[in-house]
């Protein structure tokens, strides 16, 4: 069975030990994953849907580095700083980045780390093929 791991070079990854993605076989997971950017700083404080459309290609890029694609992806899940005030943004963002793929999400509100990061976003995936079969090799 394929096991794989890709981390994307994050401040956190070695010290708190974990992975921005971890393949088990057809099996993806992607973990929270924020906006800031590779020189540490944020991207688009206080925008959750410019932050939401930079976590989404960071999520992409990490399923890609596994071996998944964005069609994989089977849920989301969305941690919000205030959900009144900024969930309208990661639903527009969201509905553009998985029309016609339409995985199952949820949102949490949840206080983040830093002034003006307003969301947080992961993903869970299955590699499979175009009718749903899965290789469990």
């Amino acid at each position: 069975m394929t096991i794989e791991t890709f981390k994307s070079g994050g401040r956190l990854e070695t010290v708190a030990a974990y992975s921005r993605a971890k393949r088990i076989g057809p099996f993806v997971y992607v973990a929270g994953t924020t906006a800031v950017e590779p020189s540490g700083k944020l991207h688009a404080p206080g925008d959750s849907y410019a932050q939401s459309i930079y976590i989404f290609k960071r999520i992409e890029e990490a399923l890609n580095a596994v071996g998944a694609e964005m069609r994989h992806v089977v849920r989301t899940r969305s941690f919000v700083v205030n959900m009144a005030r900024d969930s309208g943004g990661f639903v527009r963002a969201h509905g553009e980045v998985f029309k016609g793929i339409d995985p199952v999400t949820a949102g949490v509100e949840a206080g983040l780390t830093q002034e003006g990061m307003v969301i947080e976003i992961e993903v869970d995936a299955v590699i499979h093929g175009p009718n749903g079969e899965l290789d469990l090799s």
